[in-house]
């Protein structure tokens, strides 16, 4: 293959995983990033670099240059949970900006248009493992944006007749991961903590699947028009899941449990003091949500239009990125 694909958020953890991907499928990589971006992750990489910030409500020309000759852009980028981020930035990223790259779709006649939205969006689920049409129930303001910028793309592929389709990645995590160092960290030095019974569910998805998973969603016909859960083959309570990570680090599992309230309670008073400080709370509410919370689905869909198949199995994952972690100092 030879074909031009657009890639924003190129230089972030999941976007140079699927640039790495498709660079392996034979595709022409475009990444769309700022001018300020740190490109570490794309140093090995031959990816051609576009300019632009989708989120200026000028970029207009940046777009369309970044769009010139592309046939499918994969929208990857997004504004995420961080504290000291003022609400709106979420909605001029994940919804505005979003509509910029949509427009300049449009303009430029793209072949196909790949949107990366989230299984948040769906919030605590009630009777999993969820499909694709379980109710939108989102927890908080990344999620609300996040929701409206797939509602978005969902209107413009079906009255601009932009070919296109959604992606709802589950649970991400893989070498080069932050956002479950601090789980990894807990476990490998004994000071990790089970709040509530651990028999929620939560599912994880190695992220070299979920870019494979991302491409297909570009690739195949019967795609088009459709919303896809990417996730890992299996989900685990979260008992089983410390477990197995613990297995992976070749430590301990712990197993002790406390109760739940005191730790909200704890992430209430953190934000309170924090949030008009904008500083970063040492614990949210919201992380809270990771022990009471239900988050399984259902990838059949995906397996049966995309023909998607996880490779990598939730053992072996992990035991992947314990490794990575280790070998670059990050558990002490």
């Amino acid at each position: 293959m030879s074909a031009k694909v657009l890639v924003t958020g190129a230089n972030g953890f999941t976007g140079s995983y699927l640039c790495k991907h498709l660079l392996q499928r034979g595709y022409h990589v475009r990444g769309l990033v700022r001018k300020a971006s740190d490109l570490a992750l794309l140093k090995e990489l031959e990816v051609e670099m576009a300019y632009g910030n989708f989120a200026d409500a000028d970029s207009a020309n940046d777009l369309r240059a970044a769009m010139k000759g592309v046939e499918t852009v994969y929208h990857i980028a997004a504004a995420y949970r961080t504290e000291g981020v003022p609400n709106k930035y979420f909605w001029q990223v994940n919804v505005e900006g979003t509509r910029h790259l949509l427009q300049a779709a449009v303009r430029s006649n793209v072949r196909r248009f790949v949107h990366c939205s989230t299984v948040g969006v769906q919030g605590d689920i009630k009777n999993p493992p969820a499909t694709e049409e379980a109710p939108y129930a989102p927890g908080d303001v990344y999620q609300e944006s996040k929701l409206e910028g797939e509602k978005l793309a969902r209107r413009f592929f079906e009255e601009h007749r932009l070919p296109g389709v959604v992606v709802r990645p589950v649970g991400i995590y893989g070498p080069g991961d932050r956002r479950f160092l601090k789980i990894f960290k807990f476990v490998n030095n004994g000071r990790f903590r089970m709040f509530g019974s651990g028999e929620v569910l939560y599912h994880m998805t190695y992220v070299e699947d979920l870019a494979a998973g991302i491409t297909l969603a570009g690739e195949k016909p019967e795609a088009l028009s459709q919303v896809f859960t990417i996730g890992g083959s299996e989900y685990t309570s979260l008992n089983e899941l410390v477990e197995r990570i613990a297995r992976a680090l070749e430590v301990p599992a712990p197993h002790k449990h406390f109760p739940v309230w005191p730790v909200w309670m704890a992430g209430w008073l953190c934000e309170l003091v924090c949030k008009p400080l904008r500083i970063e709370p040492p614990i949210y509410r919201r992380r809270v949500d990771f022990f009471v919370k239900d988050r399984a689905f259902d990838i059949s869909k995906a397996r049966r239009l995309l023909g998607y198949q996880p490779q990598v199995n939730l053992d072996t994952g992990l035991k992947i990125t314990a490794d990575w972690y280790r070998a670059n100092g990050l558990l002490n």
